[in-house]
């Protein structure tokens, strides 16, 4: 699992590449910490990569969503494929974010 993180003036972009699942879980969470500190710029996640997520992975999404919403900034999920959106949709998750 890799993340990169880009920050412009308006919006943070994280893409998530690989499979986000509970090994990968720990490192996941720490280097997606900006993003809870965006201070009311859009918080974009591109899954255009991401293979897979697991429970843990849905945790550290829910988590960014609540910190990013506290301080009055949007979450938007980008580019998700058909395997992530169906777990999104099962658990519920498909109806509390944004979708691009």
């Amino acid at each position: 699992m890799t993340t990169t993180i880009q920050e412009t003036e308006a919006k943070i972009i994280a893409k998530l590449s690989g499979e986000l699942d509970t090994a990968a879980a720990p490192e996941t969470e720490k280097a997606l910490q900006p993003l809870l500190n965006s201070k009311g710029k859009e918080v974009v996640l591109d899954c255009t990569e991401l293979e897979y997520i697991s429970s843990s992975g849905l945790r550290i999404l829910l988590s960014i969503l609540k910190q990013a919403k506290s301080v009055g900034s949007r979450v938007v999920l980008k580019n998700v494929n058909d395997v992530i959106r169906d777990v999104l949709d099962l658990t519920g998750f498909i109806s509390i974010f944004e979708f691009e």
